[in-house]
């Protein structure tokens, strides 16, 4: 298959594209371009005219303050997986990309692209979600922020409207004493998960859980938090009938069908893999909390 036709754009500056997004209709914009181009490969997408993110270097950076780490939107995964900086200070980010398609995939792979796309079971996008981060989404009317919460609107849909889009992210990283823990179920590797979950789990000096962060993705169009679970956990001790209890909890959230996993079954994996990561991210703090 062949994509049907369309303008193809240059621009080099993040004011040229805002000056084209405002102005062209029904344009798409090329990241990476490893999930958009075999969808209009496909034809399932038709754009008139696509715009070439590719040389705008200022979407493309890692910046670390204080405790938030932002991302330009054209980053490459691979860029971030082999980041020193984000290996020491956010090793939950360097552990997620292992799983994120194969290495030729992520050398064109960015971000951005990826937030983008919005598939419920990506890992970036489950990442995102447990580190709390916030998209900037720009346009020739002015900025604003979502959170990561919000970020998604269904499947394959975010709240990026037309003459807009997302320039930067910024995820707040954890303190270096927190364990974390990342897995993810699979039908091969580099495959979307059929579940993927992660965890931040910090230990207080007595040894019960003063701090959980948790998020699920594969279950529903966009990752869920148990924020209410992840404040149950505060005060408890790290033993295995309180984790089995809070993946039981996950068990019950709802989970949507497809051609290959039906909702029991995705709903059997949720309560395993959050068992098993919840259980790794304990481990981990408690290596950390002795460092």
């Amino acid at each position: 298959m062949k994509p049907a036709p369309f303008t193809y754009h240059d621009p080099h500056t993040r004011s040229e594209v805002l000056d084209l997004i405002s102005t062209l209709e029904n344009s798409k914009l090329l990241a990476g371009g490893q999930s958009l181009m075999p969808m209009m490969n496909f034809r399932f997408l038709m754009p008139d005219h696509l715009i070439d993110l590719n040389h705008v270097t200022e979407l493309d950076f890692i910046r670390f303050s204080g405790n938030q780490l932002n991302i330009g939107a054209m980053t490459r995964q691979r860029s971030i997986e082999f980041s020193k900086d984000i290996s020491e200070k956010c090793p939950i980010l360097t552990r997620a990309l292992s799983f994120v398609g194969h290495r030729q995939t992520r050398n064109r792979g960015t971000l951005g692209g990826s937030l983008c796309h919005f598939d419920p079971s990506a890992e970036l996008v489950n990442i995102s979600s447990l580190l709390d981060a916030k998209i900037k989404i720009i346009s020739k009317s002015g900025d604003r922020d979502v959170s990561m919460d919000d970020f998604g609107q269904g499947y394959l849909t975010t709240q990026i409207d037309e003459g807009e889009m997302l320039s930067d992210i910024t995820f707040t990283v954890p303190s270096q004493k927190h364990g974390y823990a990342f897995d993810e179920f699979a039908r091969r590797h580099g495959d979307y998960a059929i579940v993927a979950c992660s965890a931040l789990i910090l230990l207080a000096p007595n040894g019960t859980i003063s701090q959980a962060a948790f998020s699920i993705s594969g279950m529903t169009h966009r990752p869920q938090r148990m924020r209410d679970m992840e404040i149950s956990l505060q005060g408890e001790k790290p033993a295995e009938p309180v984790l089995k209890a809070f993946a039981a909890e996950v068990s019950k959230l709802d989970a949507m069908e497809d051609s290959y996993v039906n909702a029991t079954y995705r709903k059997h994996l949720a309560k395993i893999m959050s068992y098993r990561v919840l259980k790794a991210a304990c481990s981990s703090a408690q290596e950390n909390s002795h460092v």
